[in-house]
């Protein structure tokens, strides 16, 4: 199934998107587009591929969703230490993008220090949050403490063990539906996942998911067969492909 409602009007879908439905929006995060040309500066060379990828999904959600609103849930840059000129013209090209289907709402995470200076080219403010459908949208690197929450910055997976291989890691939707916080997986691609464990709740990075019953979160994995309820982390171990 491309979609799961998690809860009235709220979908996980298999393009790495949040559907709001009623209010038409959709929510991505991570981009964290200039990936390659980081990781260049550090010595290690690969493909530019990430824009290319991220804009080819965008085209796909705007024409099945066709919502009047995108939120990018910050880092949309990935980084946070200057401008890159390739950067910034990677981030212009996809706010164009969208811009010529939707509104464009700008949430800065935490490699965005510089993103002001580049959307205000755009005529765009960039902000800190935002609140949709009675859901406060933020990264998630600060905790606002506002409940529903929607965030990025954990970039979650799974490791699902296998019975005659080493297993499957399953990037993944987090909902912890008690304390009301939900967590998209990063929309780019090239980020890796951060395998999350009930047992080391450590392994989670935000406050906001620090705070809850970490064990009782249900996952719904991004596969090639659609999206993939996964029961509760507390669970995982048990589950086998």
């Amino acid at each position: 199934m491309d979609s799961v409602e998690i809860e009235p009007g709220v979908y996980v879908t298999n393009e790495r998107c949040l559907l709001l439905k009623d209010e038409e929006t959709v929510v991505i995060g991570d981009l964290h587009l200039g990936y390659e040309k980081a990781l260049e500066d550090d010595g290690m060379y690969i493909p530019r591929v990430n824009t290319d990828s991220v804009r080819a999904s965008i085209n796909r959600i705007l024409s099945k969703y066709e919502p009047k609103r995108v939120v990018l849930l910050g880092d949309i840059k990935h980084d946070f230490k200057r401008v890159k000129y390739e950067g910034k013209e990677d981030v212009k090209l996809i706010i164009n993008l969208i811009s010529e289907a939707a509104e464009v709402v700008v949430v800065k995470g935490n490699h965005d220090n510089y993103i002001q200076n580049i959307v205000a080219e755009l005529g765009i403010e960039a902000v800190d949050y935002v609140d949709i459908a009675g859901y406060r949208l933020e990264h998630g690197h600060v905790d606002s403490g506002i409940r529903p929450v929607v965030i990025g910055h954990e970039h979650p997976s799974v490791r699902i063990p296998g019975a005659f291989s080493g297993g499957m890691k399953i990037q993944c939707f987090v909902h912890m539906r008690k304390e009301g916080v939900i967590v998209i997986p990063p929309f780019s691609f090239l980020s890796s996942g951060n395998d999350l464990s009930a047992s080391h709740p450590e392994t989670f990075m935000s406050s906001a998911c620090k705070s809850c019953d970490v064990g009782d979160a249900e996952l719904f994995g991004v596969t090639e067969l659609g999206i993939l309820p996964l029961g509760k982390l507390a669970d995982i171990s048990s589950i086998r492909i």
